[in-house]
């Protein structure tokens, strides 16, 4: 890694005190895409980090970039970063970080992850260099499945310019001049590579010798079937991406669901803001796609890799040997037994560490309380889900069964909206009361309430967690899930669920707001108390440093940028506490300056899954308070969502996180990056000690101390018939029950 670049995105703007948060986001990117460069990370990984980088990149422009656009067009010059960089400013220098991104990642494309992929023989060939007979074949393949999906799209006086869709890959196809003297620009149109089709054609079927032609090629190649007779001298890739950041008009919503549907349909016209082309462009017809876009020069990027590299799947490739070894994940050792969960809950809170512990506990949590004739109720949020959905289908079963089903499903949850939609109304059809959230605020909290007849009384069950309940990215994304029956957490749970399914009494925009003592014993919950609470818990640190002379605040969050929650560590740090902190992405804190944060070290941890847990420690004389939760330390996450921290309360869980989970992160030197006071990051070194890498130690725990199962994947394709039986079948001791390791 060039810390030198990074040093150069993060220089100083009118607050120095602060980093600005797009160049803070663009740095992290780029230590995503120093993954795909790292020798020790397996070749096809290396891939995958590389794609990944790529959407990452997506997503920032539809959303933030596009966000800075809107913003500068209805006037408004200053932006959201807490250091007060103007946004034609941020704009540019967003501008000049993407450049050497996307130059980096053509040189490790090119230079690098082709050269090593060939060396393992896969290969990314030209058609023309291919042999007779596979040309043929391929040609075969066109004739029969590519052509009838094809449409070409011609540009002339009676066939306007089309509409690029977001995101798609389309060849711009030129075509020779009838006359010298004609227009300057020669006649043009568009083709659309489809979507619906692989992008990588295998050549042929050696698992040994894996040969691929890209589909643009392929057609590209046999353009004289769309245009006949029509001389081409050229085709060139291009991709256009859109805002997809819409603005909900709250002050005029009368129906949420409607509302978002309309807004998603409206996302297939939204105004362009980047161009995406093949180097080989020509430049006069670069400056035409341009101006039919409404794009500048500054908008436009020039690529030496594949364009919509997202769709160029080599990790699909059956190549174990050049990827993670697989890892199942496992059971905590109390369900190895036939016993109800209820009654191993009712016994000890659970704490669940995924994807080293396995998301199926969860699942059969809710798929046990469907089943079960003694659970009344189920209540629970839904932020994002996976398509095929365990989590769904128990929700869905427990109202076939009778029970008082709730799902509040938050249909502003960017990007899943039509993935929510389609689910709420699946699951009103079966029964389930579907509660939308509200307006002006996203419901980002992830909670579960199960209400349980016992010996002629309710007890309730409670989940809580950092991360989704989503089963598929449960096994990459690392999130802490909290399951407890303490009737505190209950009864906060079910005040909680009933203020979200009744009023808006939580924004503090909402017409007649009064702040009022909060009524829950143990959920911290934004907008309404989360900052206060923090806050307050900062300085409560401060008072015992100056009492004990050993204050200790460790914090882990995806990203850091609530200007008071920042100002509160910096006082923290100048009055002596130690602050350790770990943030995976954006950072806008300086850590480490003279006379601010001296006592403040920050480092990320980027590596084989994606960090997503929040953990909040404050040593408090020795209280030694720990606190999960689904929030960032953002303004959205404190003004504008509904977001829910909560205590560990269990000793046992307690001390697992403070004496194994913190100091496992807090020791690693292979997927770390140490963030310095000039906004450079490099590659974290420890003086003293071996090499440590916390996700692989995090594995070994859980291979050492956790059961074995049937493999995830086969765990989750549960039998809705199996009325209460567990998934997973435990077949005497450890070694006899198979595992996918």
């Amino acid at each position: 890694m060039n810390a030198e670049k990074l040093r150069k995105l993060n220089h100083k703007s009118q607050d120095d005190r602060y980093f600005n948060r797009e160049l803070s986001w663009l740095a992290f990117n780029f230590r995503v895409l120093e993954e795909s460069r790292r020798s020790r990370t397996p070749l096809l990984d290396r891939c995958r980090f590389l794609t990944i980088c790529y959407s990452n990149l997506d997503e920032f422009f539809m959303v933030r970039v596009a966000g800075k656009k809107r913003s500068l067009r209805q006037g408004s010059l200053p932006g959201d970063s807490p250091d007060q960089m103007s946004i034609p400013d941020t704009l540019a220098r967003i501008h000049e970080g993407t450049k050497r991104l996307v130059e980096d990642m053509g040189q490790i494309w090119n230079g690098e992850l082709l050269p090593e992929l060939k060396a393992q023989n896969i290969r990314l060939e030209k058609l023309d260099k291919l042999e007779a007979s596979a040309q043929e074949t391929l040609a075969q393949y066109y004739r029969e499945t590519v052509l009838p999906v094809l449409t070409p799209l011609a540009v002339d006086p009676a066939h306007p310019f089309p509409f690029l869709a977001n995101r798609r890959l389309y060849l711009v196809v030129v075509f020779k001049l009838e006359k010298e003297e004609s227009a300057a620009l020669p006649p043009i149109a568009f083709v659309e590579v489809p979507n619906v089709l692989p992008r990588l054609l295998p050549v042929n079927t050696d698992p040994n010798d894996r040969v691929f032609v890209m589909m643009e090629d392929l057609i590209a190649t046999h353009l004289d079937t769309l245009f006949f007779g029509m001389p081409i001298t050229a085709a060139y890739p291009i991709r256009v991406t859109r805002n997809l950041d819409f603005k909900l008009m709250e002050s005029q919503v009368v129906d949420l669901l409607s509302s978002v549907q309309t807004e998603v349909k409206a996302r297939d016209q939204a105004e362009a803001v980047r161009l995406e082309y093949g180097a080989d462009l020509l430049p006069d017809l670069r400056a035409y796609l341009e101006l039919r876009l409404g794009l500048s020069p500054e908008d436009s990027y020039a690529l030496n890799c594949p364009l919509s590299m997202s769709d160029v799947t080599l990790y699909e490739i059956p190549r174990d040997d050049l990827k993670f070894p697989s890892f199942n994940p496992r059971l905590p050792p109390r369900m190895n037994t036939q016993r109800s969960i209820f009654g191993l809950i009712r016994e000890e809170d659970m704490l669940l560490h995924h994807p080293f512990e396995s998301f199926y506990a969860v699942i059969e949590l809710l798929h046990t309380a469907a089943w079960d004739p003694d659970v009344l109720a189920i209540k629970q949020t839904l932020y994002r889900t996976s398509g095929d959905s365990p989590i769904i289908d128990a929700l869905i079963l427990a109202a076939e069964q009778g029970k008082q089903v709730t799902a509040v499903v938050e249909l502003k949850a960017r990007f899943d909206e039509s993935n929510n939609i389609t689910w709420a109304r699946r699951m009103e059809r079966a029964g389930v009361h579907v509660v939308y959230g509200f307006v002006g605020l996203k419901t980002h909290c992830k909670m579960t309430l199960i209400v349980r007849r016992e010996d002629n009384l309710l007890h309730r069950y409670v989940h809580l967690s950092t991360g989704n309940y989503n089963s598929t990215t449960a096994r990459h994304y690392v999130d802490i899930g909290y399951i407890t029956a303490r009737p505190a957490f209950g009864e906060d749970a079910s005040l909680l669920f009933n203020m979200l399914t009744g009023f808006n009494i939580l924004s503090r925009e909402t017409e007649g707001f009064k702040p009022m003592p909060s009524p829950l014993h143990k959920l911290i919950v934004a907008p309404l108390y989360l900052r206060d609470e923090l806050i307050r818990m900062i300085n409560r640190e401060i008072q015992a440093h100056e009492e004990t002379g050993d204050g200790l605040i460790f914090a882990k969050m995806n990203s850091l940028v609530d200007s008071a929650l920042i100002e509160k560590l910096y006082e923290a740090s100048r009055s002596g506490v130690r602050i350790r902190l770990i943030v995976r992405g954006i950072c806008c804190l300086r850590p480490g300056a003279a006379g601010l944060s001296e006592n403040i070290e920050v480092i990320s941890i980027v590596g084989r899954f994606l960090e997503h847990s929040r953990i909040f420690y404050f040593r408090n004389k020795g209280a030694n308070d720990v606190y999960l939760g689904s929030a960032d330390w953002m303004p959205r996450n404190m003004d504008r969502r509904i977001e829910v921290i909560f205590p560990i309360d269990d000793a046992k869980a307690r001390n697992r996180i403070i004496k194994e989970i913190i100091p496992t992160y807090w020791a690693d030197t292979e997927n770390a990056w140490q963030l310095h006071s000039d906004g450079a990051y490099t590659m974290r070194s420890l003086e003293a000690g071996p090499k440590w890498d916390s996700q692989q130690k995090f594995i070994e725990i859980a291979r050492e101390q956790g059961i074995k199962s049937l493999p995830y994947d086969k765990a989750i394709r549960h039998d809705l018939k199996r009325k209460g039986r567990p998934i997973v079948k435990k077949v005497g001791s450890r070694k006899t029950v198979k595992s996918e390791d």
